[in-house]
């Protein structure tokens, strides 16, 4: 979204240089929204864990470098590393659920092995975007999502008991409910500014309410020292895996893919929030923010903590109350958050939270997540086929979930870790995924290379396609003009003085219900055809030369889609047609 009435117009967009003064102004924003969630997420990871004091304040520490590092690296863009915009990393929730059961079972030294391996996952979910956008879709993204926020919310109710033996029986669910009604009430009401520290009051009034209670805990604030470094406690990798590395490598791969298509639509969100004028989104900015996720993972299994991931709604939040989308905000943010980190007292400070507000804090995100992974499955409609993706992998990933029939096939050890929801749910959502592509009506396919020759060839192709379907003499017309439009708009822009040879092309033709979808990929170099298309005008008399193409397509096309990656550009165009 961008910036509406009631938000902040953007002043600075990503390539804009602000000044420093600003920058780091609005990184002190940045840095207060996303700290106090950055030490909550580690601190009920490791504590669910069973790990000690030394593991705790030395994860934190370790996620907050993190964190800084990778907000910055988004914001630098590095190569191929990075998304060029201000992208607010925060230690990921969703893998707080499986860091536990892997630590419980087969130890850090595993937990960390896993990370390490699966952070090749996220580098290559990158590197095959292309390919995967049709079997890793929004319906398996949002339905996975919705698994994960269900999974860990066991946590967030146990760690509401997390209190001493001689608390009052009512303190736990007293202090989580306090904490909760006035996280509801600042949401409600909390505008502007104030949406900034929303976080801090709800968890001010859950520590006022504990505090009644007699269960608020000091001492670690008072042994803190002011500014240092924690005492790195006994970290490894395991070098020989053992079982518990195999059977658990499904389950991290899995989410860890999941991770990576969160921050593909948290990619999507902040591209379009940080623009003054609505844009295309550039896909090779969001393959380097999910390069950069891969390159954080990597950080997190050496540290032993929770991988990091792009929070969205706390980067548009920021833009949207300071309507700066400059990069350099990025690097702001990340330098007030390690100073921060070296602020031992601060970190103490945030580390003397009791369990019930942690818990709350938590079932808030989960709902939030919850709801998130419901926009993602609506965001391409529910059709029947997609209605029955969802409602297999959500039955069976939920009602698996630890049910005694995993142990009873399995054995009671590997049955505990391969019943696990996410990954029966996803393992489901991608196999129906498959199943629906290949019962699916056959798409027809053309190569060929990308020049002016291919025209005849294309539209003999078109044609036949056409013919296939028994359109009528005007729909036909109109998906052979429309395929040549396409590729004319291609070949306007090549720049093909550089090359040898032409570049090669695909058409694939994937008919449905009155309407064809064609798409053309092709390795180009040319301006983004959506954003070409939006910027027409339809008040010019005579219209340009190089113009010409693009509003004849827009004429016989009903929807124009152009996602350029690393090496590969792919143009969608949809055809309406009749019988």
């Amino acid at each position: 979204m961008t910036a509406g009435s009631d938000e902040q117009p953007i002043r600075y967009e990503p390539e804009e240089a602000c000044p420093p003064s600003i920058a780091l102004l609005v990184g002190a924003q940045g840095a207060a929204l996303v700290v106090a969630p950055m030490v909550l997420n580690v601190a009920i990871a490791i504590r669910s864990s069973g790990l000690d004091d030394s593991h705790l304040t030395w994860s934190v520490f370790a996620a907050m470098l993190m964190c800084a590092a990778i907000t910055a690296l988004q914001a630098c863009q590095l190569g191929r590393f990075g998304a060029g915009h201000v992208a607010l990393a925060w230690p990921a929730a969703m893998f707080i659920a499986i860091m536990v059961s892997t630590v419980t079972a087969a130890g850090l030294a595993t937990f960390a092995s896993l990370m390490i391996v699966c952070s090749l996952v996220q580098v290559a979910l990158a590197w095959w975007l292309p390919t995967l956008r049709r079997i890793v879709t929004p319906t398996v993204a949002g339905t996975v999502t919705m698994l994960i926020a269900v999974s860990v919310l066991p946590i967030a109710f146990d760690t509401v008991g997390d209190l001493p033996a001689d608390a009052p029986t009512a303190a736990g669910p007293t202090i989580a409910g306090a904490t909760l009604l006035a996280s509801v009430i600042v949401a409600l009401r909390a505008r502007g500014r104030w949406r900034l520290v929303a976080p801090f009051i709800s968890i001010l009034a859950g520590c006022a309410a504990a505090a009644a209670f007699g269960v608020l805990d000091g001492d670690r604030i008072a042994d803190a020292g002011w500014f240092g470094l924690p005492e790195v406690p006994d970290l490894s990798v395991d070098l020989t895996p053992g079982r518990e590395f195999w059977v658990l490598l499904p389950s991290f791969a899995v989410l860890t893919l999941v991770l990576g298509l969160k921050t593909i639509s948290d990619g999507v969100a902040i591209q379009q929030g940080s623009r003054r004028r609505p844009r295309a989104i550039e896909f090779r900015q969001i393959q380097g923010m999910v390069n950069a996720n891969g390159a954080g993972m990597l950080l997190a299994g050496a540290a032993g903590t929770l991988p990091p991931m792009v929070n969205s709604s706390y980067s548009l939040s920021l833009i949207n109350l300071t309507g700066v989308a400059a990069r350099r905000v990025g690097v702001g943010v990340a330098a007030v958050t390690v100073t921060l980190a070296l602020f031992s007292k601060f970190t103490a400070v945030l580390l003397t939270i009791p369990g019930p507000v942690l818990g709350a804090y938590l079932m808030l995100a989960m709902g939030l997540l919850f709801v998130s992974g419901c926009q993602t499955v609506l965001r391409d409609g529910l059709d029947p086929r997609r209605t029955l993706v969802v409602g297999l992998a959500s039955a069976l990933g939920l009602g698996l979930h630890g049910h005694s029939l995993t142990r009873d096939l399995f054995g009671e050890e590997l049955g505990d870790l391969l019943g696990n929801g996410v990954t029966i749910g996803a393992i489901v959502a991608i196999g129906m995924t498959l199943l629906i592509e290949a019962t699916s009506r056959r798409s027809q396919r053309l190569e060929v290379t990308l020049d002016t020759a291919s025209i005849p060839v294309i539209d003999e192709f078109l044609t036949r396609l056409a013919s296939t379907l028994e359109w009528n003499e005007a729909s036909t017309m109109r998906l052979r003009s429309a395929g040549e439009e396409a590729l004319t708009s291609l070949l306007s822009q090549e720049d093909g003085g550089e090359a040898s040879q032409s570049p090669r092309l695909i058409v694939a033709a994937r008919p449905q219900a009155k309407m064809v979808e064609l798409e053309f990929v092709a390795t180009t170099r040319q301006e983004n055809i959506e954003d070409q298309l939006a910027f027409l005008t339809d008040d010019s008399a005579v219209p340009a030369v190089h113009d010409l193409s693009l509003r004849l397509l827009r004429h016989h096309a009903s929807a124009v889609r152009h996602q350029k990656f690393h090496g590969v550009d792919i143009v969608t165009v949809r055809v309406e047609g009749t019988a």
